[in-house]
């Protein structure tokens, strides 16, 4: 049962007037699903978050120990599954607690960091996607030039700006999202929170919200995808070019693994913002749509990397073949 008591809102004073704050949101878990369902979802929810947990930390840990994989593709693949690991812990724990005890609260201020944190590490994810790219690009259609482009020290800025845009571009949207009031339901319609989904519980102005949303979604994930699916482009181009045919296989082999995680990672984010603008925001669709989005990622990228990269598989079975003696 919901504590009702728990929801009194908070008023606060503002030049313009009063702000009406919920002292808590309520997350839903999957629309038409009673508890007994949910709970058992969250078995395989818990399954999920320890494989991506322990994928995402071994793929860190063995390119950190192993000194001849301190190369751009692989540092790039560090920055990607650390952004994972803490994606992942950011959603699972509180979905498997939710699916398990039933307890829909999320404070207020809670709901808006694990907003946050969610928009803007998506938005690291695909910048170090766009990275990953440009790094095939160079490697395949500039190869001598390669060593040359992506220094170390290169790497670490493009690491620090894809850290930096993250932050400075969604920083703003708890502070927007916090300038309205909230008086009519409580109840978020995903089993996190989202800016599209507090917004639309305001019943003041949400303009400034709905024209900034839009504005970070082109200019940061429109912005990437267009140069990724450009960067592949000239790829295919270089790759059909070569004389040899198992030289155009080996060099396009390189990006298989590259090319699952931007599918993997963009086809839902796409899927999502359709499903968002053309049909109902709390339908089943929906809200597997965003869980698909969030959820998948962190959990396939290790499997991926780690079934493609030579190196990477490798280091695993000497690994498991070192403890079994």
């Amino acid at each position: 049962m919901l504590k009702s008591h728990l929801m009194v809102p908070a008023k606060i004073a503002t030049p313009n007037g009063t702000l009406v704050h919920p002292a808590y949101f309520l997350l839903v878990g999957i629309p038409g699903l009673g508890p007994n369902v949910h709970f058992w979802l969250a078995l395989p929810l818990c399954f999920m978050y320890a494989l991506a947990s322990l994928g995402n930390l071994a793929i860190v840990l063995i390119i950190r120990v192993e000194r001849r994989l301190h190369e751009p593709m692989y540092l790039f693949l560090a920055m990607l599954s650390t952004i994972d690991l803490v994606l992942s812990s950011v959603t699972m724990p509180k979905m498997a607690s939710l699916f398990l005890t039933g307890i829909q609260e999320i404070e207020f201020n809670i709901c808006l960091a694990q907003m946050f944190l969610i928009h803007a590490l998506s938005a690291m994810e695909s910048a170090i996607l766009l990275a990953m790219a440009f790094d095939r690009f160079v490697a395949i259609c500039y190869p001598l030039r390669h060593a040359s482009v992506l220094t170390g020290p290169t790497v670490a800025k493009i690491g620090l700006a894809a850290l930096t845009r993250g932050f400075v571009f969604f920083f703003p949207l708890p502070f927007i999202l916090k300038r309205l009031s909230y008086c009519r339901t409580h109840t978020v319609t995903h089993s996190f929170c989202l800016h599209q989904d507090i917004m639309k519980l305001s019943c003041t102005d949400t303009t400034v919200n709905i024209v900034y949303g839009l504005f970070i979604i082109l200019s940061v994930m429109g912005v990437d995808s267009l140069f990724i699916g450009f960067s592949y482009i000239l790829i295919l181009r270089a790759v059909l070019a070569l004389s040899s045919r198992g030289a155009a296989l080996k060099a396009f082999n390189t990006c298989i693994s590259h090319l699952c995680a931007v599918l993997v990672f963009y086809v839902p984010l796409i899927g999502l913002s359709v499903v968002h603008r053309l049909g109902s925001p709390t339908s089943l669709l929906h809200v597997v749509m965003a869980n698909v989005y969030l959820l998948l990622p962190p959990v396939v990228n290790p499997l991926v990397y780690g079934a493609k990269t030579k190196e990477i598989r490798s280091r695993v079975f000497r690994l498991f073949s070192q403890d079994s003696r």
